[in-house]
C-alpha cells in the first residue's frame, strides 16, 4: 500500500482512542483499589473494576519496562562514546 493510500485509510488523531499515560494508570489504579478495599460495590462492578485494574497494571508495567530499556540503551550509547 502506498503511503498516500495509508494516509487515506489512517485514523484521524482526533478519532483515535487515547491510551492514557503512566501518570494517570497509575491515578486510576489506586482510586480502584481504594473502591475495591472499602468494599462499597457490588460484586458485579466489583469484578469489573478489578479487571480493569489488571489491564492498568499491566499497561504501567509495560511503561516502566520500556523506561528500563531506554536508559539501558542510553547509558550503552554513552559508555560506547567514551
Amino acid at each position: 500500500m502506498s503511503p498516500a493510500a495509508k494516509a487515506k485509510t489512517a485514523t484521524p488523531a482526533a478519532e483515535a482512542p487515547q491510551t492514557p499515560g503512566y501518570e494517570e494508570s497509575v491515578a486510576e489504579l489506586v482510586a480502584i483499589v481504594g473502591q475495591l478495599e472499602a468494599g462499597s460495590v457490588p460484586l458485579s462492578q466489583a469484578m469489573e473494576l478489578w479487571e480493569r485494574g489488571e489491564k492498568l497494571a499491566a499497561s504501567c508495567t509495560a511503561w516502566l519496562e520500556g523506561a528500563k530499556q531506554r536508559i539501558e540503551a542510553a547509558k550503552q550509547a554513552g559508555e560506547e562514546g567514551s
